[in-house]
């Protein structure tokens, strides 16, 4: 194997596979990546048997040929290396990989490309395209509304609904739920419903950077395995196996109280109250009422903490309905309303033992429900 490319596009594709390394692995090769000169690219891969990514890398390939060499130190070495040219070459017979950019030089040693878990081919299924605009959207909408601890596996997933032209992703972790809807740049032949690992999609997003083209997705006839096809990577990864709980019936049906608020002062209020929060299991208590003739509505957040002290802040609100209190957890308000670029939003409740509603104003797209925390009023 001998080639040349550019320091700063071989950083770049390792940092984009470094992800997909096992951190600890029973089988030591899946924390190396493999190299592979083929025509005038580089592929680069790495695998943690679950999750496994593929980035090519524009090089001046003289002689093909692959090797795996040990990520971390691989990873380290060209992120220190100057913006030049780096050329690598790997003897015929041997498994040290030779690395120079300018003054500097590093070898490796690898382990024979043959001995590296085969990466997933997937052809049959379901396959469609979406906007990678409309992805980076909803990715960035419900991800972070998935559940970080295993208990429940499914819940580590996004429920992601495939049915004609549309595509639903649905997060939830027993106290919140966020369903984002778009449409698919090709209707799907078979209505498919699977479970997206969340860290997976979080990947696909970072890949996803600036992206312009369209991203095709598949999901292969098993459901046992999803494919991310975007404009320099590959991702493909196994899929959650389980029943997505029926989240229809958790999203309120109508509301006898709705709050219309800007988002950026919502946005300020919340992180004020959080700083008592902290010291009261993260509560905050949301009062909206109603305006008078001549006086806006309003919604005031307080919170309170026992042997600390308490806050109140209140903005102004376009008020329909009654007056109506809640309480919240203020990180899952925060961080609803942190990946909101709408201007306003609607905070739609029903009684303070209800789930609350947020919409943004201007789109129809996505809806977000928490669920209330019981306080003393």
């Amino acid at each position: 194997m001998k080639l040349s490319c550019l320091q700063e596009n071989l950083n770049r594709g390792l940092n984009a596979v470094g992800r997909a390394v096992a951190a600890r692995s029973t089988l030591p090769i899946t924390q190396n990546i493999l190299l592979s000169a083929e025509q005038s690219r580089l592929k680069l891969a790495a695998t943690n048997l679950e999750m496994a990514t593929t980035y090519w890398v524009g090089a001046k390939v003289k002689k093909e040929g692959s090797i795996t060499v040990p990520a971390r130190l691989l990873i380290d070495f060209v992120n220190s290396l100057p913006n030049d040219l780096v050329e690598i070459n790997l003897p015929a017979t041997g498994r040290i990989l030779e690395l120079k950019c300018g003054r500097f030089q590093a070898h490796i040693n690898g382990i024979d490309a043959a001995d590296f878990p085969p990466i997933p081919q997937i052809s049959d299924g379901v396959t469609t395209t979406i906007e990678a605009a409309s992805l980076r959207e909803g990715i960035a909408h419900v991800a972070f509304a998935a559940a970080t601890e295993e208990s429940r596996p499914v819940l580590t997933g996004i429920n992601t609904e495939f049915a004609g032209d549309q595509l639903n992703l649905v997060a939830a972790d027993g106290f919140r739920l966020a369903v984002h809807k778009m449409t698919l740049g090709s209707p799907v032949i078979a209505e498919t419903s699977v479970i997206i690992p969340a860290r997976v999609l979080n990947e696909v997003n970072r890949l996803l950077g600036e992206q312009e083209e369209p991203v095709e997705i598949t999901v292969n006839e098993q459901k046992s395995q999803v494919l991310f096809r975007l404009k320099d990577a590959e991702i493909v990864s196994q899929l959650l196996q389980g029943s997505f709980p029926n989240y229809s019936q958790v999203i309120p049906q109508s509301y006898t109280t709705r709050a219309v608020v800007d988002i950026s002062e919502f946005m300020r209020v919340a992180k004020i109250s959080s700083v008592f929060a902290r010291d009261a299991s993260g509560i905050v208590r949301l009062v909206i009422t109603p305006g008078a003739e001549l006086t806006p509505g309003k919604v005031t957040v307080s919170a309170q903490a026992e042997e600390i002290g308490d806050n109140v802040g209140e903005i102004d609100a376009l008020v329909d309905g009654e007056e109506a209190k809640i309480a919240f957890n203020v990180k899952y308000l925060s961080e609803v309303l942190s990946v909101l670029h709408q201007s306003q939003v609607a905070l739609e409740v029903t009684t303070p033992s209800s789930p609350g509603t947020i919409r943004p104003i201007g789109v129809d797209n996505y809806v977000h429900v928490i669920m209330p925390m019981f306080v003393q009023w």
